[in-house]
């Protein structure tokens, strides 16, 4: 927290910082904590809830390659926005999270089904590629929305990049109700995720509920993948590498893996926003951009290791 308040265009001290959270507002510096203060905050719960998400949609498919970004729920979510805004004018942050949710659930729903079709049902394989041309073409869609409304192009082109530099704490206190539903709901289902992890057959002859667990889990999932959505923009992989890489540490029991995901990705996010507001001095780079780099290998490398089998 502190490292992400104190650098960016320029460094702020820590006695800047401490009279900042003080109060005070006089001076550059303490303006620069000011704004830094919601941004962090918002990599840090953003991160976490894209982290959790991409961790249960893992679970619920037994997918290694699945991830909000991948599956193509945050580019439903971002149309879902955008159309709200352009056709329907849209204007509170409440209504902006609510059709996130929606598109985001929506989209879920028709890559699982497309990916489901066929011989083997809904392999790993047929999964990414149906998110990926589900994204594809719902970033058509977006772009085709946006590009005849000139009063709301450019907000919306800087907003689907992804970034959480906008922050405030009225935008953070907003999204925080959803974000805690959608973690309340998902570490709810951490037992039953372990026991989806053993096949359906044997989860259903044990007594779990397939079809209720799975669907339940699935919509604490989209609930986190909206939301976060609907006030930073599509950010990808983060969804999918924080919970691969906690898997190491916690092992396969979502009672474990799911808590130190939310951790491990607001990590993540944060030291992402905190790289982008360093290495382009005095611009930035946005967060996105970031995660972008960084996951796109450890993508390739997942592929390679599990040679897309499922979990």
């Amino acid at each position: 927290m502190i490292v992400s308040v104190s650098f960016g265009s320029r460094e702020v001290g820590l006695d800047d910082i401490l009279a900042a959270l003080a109060g005070s507002t006089d001076g550059f510096d303490h303006g620069a904590v000011a704004r830094r203060i919601p941004r962090t905050w918002m990599a840090v719960i953003a991160g976490a809830g894209l982290a959790v998400s991409g961790a249960v949609m893992q679970g619920v498919t037994r997918n290694p390659l699945a991830d909000p970004g991948i599956l193509g729920v945050t580019t439903g979510a971002s149309l879902a926005v955008v159309i709200g805004l352009a056709w329907f004018g849209l204007a509170s942050a409440t209504s902006y999270i609510l059709v996130a949710i929606l598109g985001a659930g929506a989209t879920a729903t028709f890559v699982y089904i497309v990916g489901s079709l066929g011989r083997d049902g809904a392999t790993p394989l047929k999964l990414a590629l149906a998110g990926a041309a589900t994204a594809a073409a719902l970033s058509s869609f977006v772009t085709a929305v946006v590009l005849p409304r000139q009063d709301i192009a450019e907000g919306a082109v800087s907003w689907q990049i992804g970034g959480v530099g906008g922050a405030t704490a009225a935008s953070i206190t907003t999204v925080g109700p959803f974000l805690a539903v959608g973690f309340a709901i998902c570490l709810l289902m951490a037992k039953g995720l372990n026991t989806l992890a053993l096949g359906d057959e044997l989860a259903a002859g044990l007594g779990e509920r397939v079809g209720r667990t799975r669907a339940v889990a699935a919509f604490g999932a989209v609930v986190l993948a909206g939301a976060v959505t609907a006030v930073t923009g599509p950010i990808a992989f983060v969804g999918l590498v924080v919970p691969h890489v906690c898997r190491l540490v916690a092992g396969p029991d979502h009672r474990w893996l799911l808590p130190l995901s939310a951790l491990g990705g607001g990590i993540l996010l944060t030291a992402a926003d905190v790289l982008g507001r360093v290495v382009a001095r005095p611009e930035e780079i946005d967060v996105a951009i970031i995660t972008a780099i960084i996951g796109a290998p450890v993508f390739i490398a997942i592929v390679r290791r599990h040679k897309v089998r499922a979990l």
